[in-house]
């Protein structure tokens, strides 16, 4: 048998590496400003680029795209070679594959702060860069699957398996999410509105988190934990289970998002029952890398890698309970808009994807650096530290999430609401502070575990290419087990492919489909009308600011809901919404009724100085929004997109908008002016007021046997 020598190159991997920590550094800082901007509101500085609603959607992306997505292309580009014998295919599609992502990265760093944004969470980059995520996630897929063409190792093992179904999930979820109309080279519209957009959005949102933030990390746990342990995987039956269970029950659970909003019950009743379903593909996931520690708890003990994969499984096994019990309607009606969610979330980010990175990279490097780990003793501090960040990071969240529910739906004994909104909110600040100090102390170990790394890096000499030897793919018998059904598909990569594409398109064809053919899904509402001009350069505006990060738009039918806030909300009320602005955490109070609720004065001195309008809000002040004059060149460009997605705007409405704008304007500056207010109609505020009091005035006119109807 002939064998072959060829060589795994180490330099993009070394390259993945040091953006990983970069991007931590940047993503979690930003994060612990925005943690205690909602404690500190005086920590937005007044200016645009730092406010809460801008600062949060890049906290986001840089934490789930550039730290977490670069930690998993450091791994890939590792293992991948490994498992397969063979060099990477292309080591030029690598390298526009690594600067492509940084420069996508960097654009996400200059457009949010910006305000462009889609508003939709976890997908809120502009059309060109969603393009641009697009092209590089095909580079990587056609450089991944050219390599896997190419092996020498028969077998695909289950780590490869969950790199497959990565790749081609989060391509189907991107591509159907960001279908979007432009209106110029920074905007566009999404193609979808109202229900359909918010399943379309929690349909990607829920399973970004499952097809990026979870397969690629199992894909790097069924590595890098036997690797550290020294022992085989302890189940590969289970991880035969785990993997296409996983990926075909996953892909359904996204409408547990949306429990009890306009969404129709049986698409809610689906996310319900599959979330449930997931707690045992990923339990078993679990338990599978935990049990293949068996035999090494001894040195589990003393090697900190070890004990951070520990906690990340753990975090894991937490996280993937958690979810489907958030799913239970009786659970989901406590939980759902309070910071229960970002508390849920945080224990996945920080202990599941955070301690599973951290162990990689501290195994890594010294084997990249041909050197030992600098000190032992100091990654077991980090691993304390971070540990220590995560609690007090949760528990305040969580303490907060049951004060928030707990005196949103209490009543006097007279059958009043017990407490104002803004009560809720003062009463939690003391826990986002506490939140914040535990993101503190949690950075503060990244920055331990950098100075390690560096000093690892400064003892060693880095490895450029190390040699390795196989035979031949062709050369090979069929190893033993070959003849069982799942070895076929398992050898078989574009099999593998197909069928992963085809496991995870059921759930989403089940769920989309009806919801945008059978009418009877979103009953209309004859009031209903579309957006004035005005109203919706404003929408916009409130999109740009990031208002849905602390504000929903979505009434549920709980009786605290409906006292505090007015009728419940329907589903025809929203088809004119792109995109959709449920939201999916209550700061703020909801705004579906907001219309007429108070005068224009009123919005006018809360936008500007919301603490004297509001003694204790923590809003940011948005005082630029007075100054800056409204682009109303953008007009028809928006006019002529809405009537494309089907907004019936009579035909050459788009000439005279301005006209219909400017009208509107003159009478809320006249308004103002008449309560003392200089306020001149060509100012942004205007807008964003002439939007706040539209909000829900729709319905009020709907004939009263009309919206008892619906729903």
């Amino acid at each position: 048998m002939q064998v072959e020598q060829f060589q795994y190159d180490n330099r993009l991997v070394r390259h993945f590496g040091f953006a990983t920590l970069l991007f931590a550094i940047v993503g979690m800082l930003v994060g612990i400003i925005i943690a205690f901007q909602l404690a500190f509101p005086v920590l937005n500085f007044g200016i645009p680029f730092t406010s809460f609603g801008r600062l949060r959607p890049l906290h986001t992306n840089a934490v789930i795209f550039a730290f977490v997505g670069n930690g998993i292309f450091t791994g890939t580009y590792y293992m991948l070679p490994r498992l397969l014998k063979a060099p990477m295919w292309s080591k030029a599609l690598g390298w526009i594959h690594f600067w492509g992502w940084q420069l996508i990265i960097v654009s996400a760093a200059i457009t949010l702060p910006l305000g462009l944004t889609e508003g939709k969470e976890y997908a809120e980059l502009i059309w060109p860069i969603d393009i641009a995520i697009t092209l590089v996630w095909v580079v990587f897929g056609i450089n991944m699957f050219g390599t896997i063409l190419t092996r020498r190792e028969r077998h695909l093992y289950v780590a490869i398996w969950f790199m497959i179904g990565t790749w081609v999930t989060v391509a189907l979820l991107h591509i159907v999410n960001s279908f979007a109309l432009p209106t110029s080279l920074t905007h566009s519209y999404s193609w979808y509105a109202g229900v359909q957009d918010a399943l379309v959005q929690w349909w990607y949102g829920h399973n970004a988190v499952a097809f990026f933030l979870t397969t690629p990390m199992l894909g790097i746990m069924y590595y890098f934990v036997p690797k550290a342990a020294n022992r085989p995987v302890y189940s590969y039956r289970w991880s035969i289970i785990h993997f296409w269970a996983l990926i075909f029950i996953y892909i359904w659970a996204g409408p547990h998002h949306l429990l009890y909003t306009a969404l129709p019950d049986w698409a809610q009743s689906l996310g319900v029952v599959f979330s449930i379903m997931l707690i045992l593909p990923s339990w078993g996931g679990m338990l599978n890398g935990l049990f293949t520690l068996r035999g090494a708890w001894d040195k589990v003990k003393e090697d900190p890698i070890l004990k951070m994969f520990v906690v990340a499984l753990t975090c894991y096994g937490m996280s993937t309970f958690e979810g489907p019990m958030l799913s239970l309607k009786n659970v989901n009606a406590i939980a759902h808009y309070t910071d229960w969610v970002p508390a849920h979330v945080h224990v996945g980010a920080l202990g599941w994807n955070g301690f599973l990175i951290f162990g990689m990279l501290y195994w890594l490097v010294p084997r990249l650096y041909n050197t030992k780990l600098h000190s032992v003793k100091m990654a077991n501090s980090h691993f304390l530290i971070g540990t220590v960040g995560i609690i007090l990071y949760a528990i305040p969240m969580y303490w907060s999430a049951f004060s928030q529910a707990l005196m949103w739906k209490e009543f006097t004994p007279e059958g009043q609401l017990k407490y104002q909104f803004l009560e809720t909110v003062t009463r939690v600040v003391p826990m986002y502070i506490l939140r914040g100090v535990g993101g503190t102390i949690y950075l503060l170990g990244v920055i331990l575990m950098i100075v390690n790394l560096y000093k690892t890096i400064a003892a060693g000499s880095f490895v450029p290419e190390e040699s390795a030897s196989a035979p031949a793919l062709a050369s090979q018998p069929l190893p033993p087990g070959s003849s069982y059904w799942h070895a076929v598909i398992e050898r078989r990569p574009i099999q593998m492919l197909v069928m992963s594409l085809i496991v995870v398109g059921i759930g989403g064809a089940v769920e989309l489909i009806p919801t945008f053919l059978v009418k009877e899904n979103i009953p209309t509402i004859s009031t209903v009308k579309p957006y004035t001009p005005l109203e919706l350069q404003g929408r916009d505006i409130y999109i740009r600011e990031g208002c849905y990060t602390c504000h929903s738009q979505m009434i549920r039918p709980f009786r605290d809901e409906v006292a505090r806030y007015g009728d419940y909300s329907k589903s025809g009320e929203f088809v004119y919404d792109h995109p959709f602005q449920w939201g999916s955490k209550r700061t703020g109070p909801d705004l579906a009724r907001q219309g007429g609720k108070y005068p224009n004065s009123w919005h006018y001195r809360h936008m500007n100085a919301p603490e004297e309008i509001s003694q204790g809000s923590i809003m940011p002040a948005y005082p630029w929004l007075l100054d800056n004059d409204l682009d109303t060149s953008t007009t028809p460009a928006k006019i002529r997109a809405m009537q494309t997605l089907g907004v019936p705007y009579e035909e050459g409405f788009d000439a005279k908008a301005n006209l219909h704008l400017t009208e509107q304007a003159n009478l809320i500056s006249a308004d103002l002016v008449s309560n003392k207010i200089k306020a001149k109609p060509q100012k942004e505020i205007i807008a964003l007021i002439a939007y706040l009091q539209r909000l829900g005035t729709d319905l009020k006119k709907a004939p009263e046997q009309e919206t008892q109807n619906l729903h």
